[in-house]
This record gives C-alpha cells, structure tokens and sequence, in this order.
C-alpha cells in the first residue's frame, strides 16, 4: 500500500502518460492471497472510478498464460499453454481470448512448488528453482534414478509430490547425518541435475501429447519455471523436431509482473469484457471461459 503510489507515478512518468490519459484499468483479482489482491484491485477500481473509465477483474493465470504473446508480433494465436510456476501447473487448449479449455493440472506440488521444496531440503537459498538450475549445469541427472510420476499415465495431470519424498528418503543414503551440508559438491549438483531432469521429462511429455491431441502448432510456456535453461533448450529441441513454433516469454516476463496483467486486460477489452466495480477477488479464482477436458 505505502508503494504503489509510487511505483503508479514511477511508471506514468517512463511512459510519459497523465492518468486521464489511460484507458482501462486492469488488475488481478485472483487466485492468490487475499490482502495482497485487495491492494492493486482497490486501487485500480479507485482510479477507473476517478478517471471515469472502465475496470477489467483480470485472472493472474490468464495473465501468465498470454504472456508469452506480449512481444510476439503477429500476436495471440490459438496454442497450447503450458503454464509452470510456484503454485500451479497447467495445459491448457487456447482457442482465442477467453475460450480456454483446461486439459491438465498438478494433483499436489506444482513443478516450481518441487522445485522450491527440494531446494529447502538441500539447505539451498529461496526461490530454489534458479538455484537447483545453477548446480544442475555441472551435475550428472543419471546419477539418481528419481520417479518421473504419471508419466506413462493416459491423463494430462501432474503429480511431483512423489520426487520430493524421493529426494527426502535418498538424502540419508548418502551422508549418515542426512545434513545436506556434509554433501561434497559434485553430489550436490548430481542431486539437483536429476531432480532438474526428472521434472523436464514429465512436463515435455505431457506437453507432447497434449498437443498431438489438440493438433496445435504452436507452444507456449509462460510461468516462472520457464526460466530454467535446460527446461528451455530441450522444449526448443523437441519443437523443432515435431515443427512446432515455440514461444516463450523474455526472462523478466515469466515470474510474477504488471505487464502481464496488463496484456491480458488489453486483449478482454478488446472484446469488451469488463468488470463491473464491485467485483470481488478471489483467492481461489478459476479461469474464466475455461471448460475441463480431459
């Protein structure tokens, strides 16, 4: 609250804008955290009601879901999404702006919840993600046989709980006191290379499949997960080799930002799709126009 006033004359200013200036306001209305939904919500409908213009309720998953689209020239086009960060993973059909048809969901830990709790048993720092991909660079991901669930399974769901417990019960067998700390480096980075490699493998497989089904011919990976640099260089590869245009956001667009929400309040404006101001958030927020297919 004490910032976003702020960070609101901060961006007015980069842009050279007046608030009059701007034509709609969009903000996240869900899922997440209720108090710091009500911030940004609050004051977005407080400045669409003063500058008289109108207010779009935007769904944070949408917002990741079209990032991918904000420096694509010919813009949005119907893809597969494939969505991956700290609190959910999803495959979802996007046929055009609010006509999504989800085809899969993590039943437990998300791909970058795994990533972040594996991090926390190997005493690594917060956000584990970037850290686990540092040290996976210089490992071996054949070291450690760790399960890849629901690979083989006919669904498109994801399930990464089973990884974690792997690594939490693989842990003892490799140092008496189970301290991550007594680890010699090399075992450190084979760890993170094969929990790295584990998570890779069932995200592209369902991605695969999830497109031979859809006959889609474009991907897109948005999500905070997407940063990491294997998970990137193998999606190229599998896409190129099946030619499927892969599109994936610029680094500073995949974890949690403003741009994003934005985009996806531009592209619901265009087809007039707001919200009126007494919208509520929801901390349990589904995406809207989504129908479940699997």
């Amino acid at each position: 609250s004490a910032n976003l006033p702020v960070v609101l004359e901060e961006a007015l200013e980069k842009a050279g804008r007046r608030v009059q200036d701007v034509d709609v306001f969009a903000s996240t209305a869900g899922p997440g955290l209720v108090a710091a939904l009500l911030v940004g919500n609050t004051a977005a409908k407080a400045l669409a009601l003063a500058a008289k213009k109108p207010f779009i309720a935007v769904n944070h998953l949408e917002g990741h879901m079209l990032s991918p689209f904000i420096t694509r020239p010919q813009g949005l086009t119907p893809h597969l999404s494939l969505v991956v960060s700290g609190g959910h993973s999803l495959l979802v059909d996007v046929r055009g702006t609010g006509d999504y048809t989800l085809l899969g969901r993590s039943r437990d830990d998300a791909a970058g919840e795994a990533f972040d709790k594996v991090a926390k048993m190997l005493a690594l720092p917060y956000p584990g993600g970037p850290e686990i991909d540092k040290l996976a660079n210089e490992g071996d991901p054949t070291r450690f046989a760790f399960p890849r669930p629901m690979m083989h399974e006919d669904h498109l769901d994801f399930s990464f709980s089973g990884l974690k417990t792997a690594v939490l019960y693989t842990l003892p067998k490799l140092t008496p006191s189970g301290d991550p700390h007594d680890l010699d480096r090399q075992t450190m980075c084979d760890l993170c290379a094969g929990v790295r490699q584990a998570i890779i493998d069932v995200l592209l497989h369902k991605a695969m499949k999830a497109l031979q089904k859809t006959r889609h011919k474009v991907l897109a990976v948005s999500g905070g997960v997407s940063c990491n640099s294997a998970l990137r260089e193998q999606l190229k590869t599998a896409c190129e080799r099946r030619r499927i245009e892969l599109v994936l956001p610029p680094n500073s667009l995949t974890t949690d930002n403003a741009a994003m929400i934005a985009f996806a309040g531009l592209l619901r404006a265009r087809h007039g799709d707001f919200s009126p101001l007494d919208t509520p958030v929801d901390p349990n927020m589904k995406l809207a126009g989504a129908q479940t297919r699997k």
